[in-house]
């Protein structure tokens, strides 16, 4: 399947955390107008309520996710 790049910049929360390098988690997304659930990779792990941002697409609902806060707010994201 090829990547989705419609989801690529969209900021979701986790509802199950990821290991980092131990493995993927689980993030809740809106998009097209619903939300959606893609299985998230991270480089650090990251708890279960996190806000995140999508920064890349693998295919097979498969993306790469970093925490993210609202930068005009000073929320810097990470664990809860």
């Amino acid at each position: 399947m090829a990547p989705d790049e419609a989801v690529v910049g969209c900021t979701g929360e986790l509802v199950v955390g990821t290991r980092g390098a131990g493995g993927p988690g689980e993030v809740l997304v809106r998009i097209r107008g619903g939300t959606e659930t893609f299985i998230a990779y991270s480089d650090e792990p990251l708890t279960r309520g996190v806000t995140v941002l999508v920064t890349e697409s693998l295919g097979h609902r498969q993306v790469t996710v970093m925490a993210w806060g609202d930068p005009l707010i000073g929320d810097l994201g990470g664990t809860r």
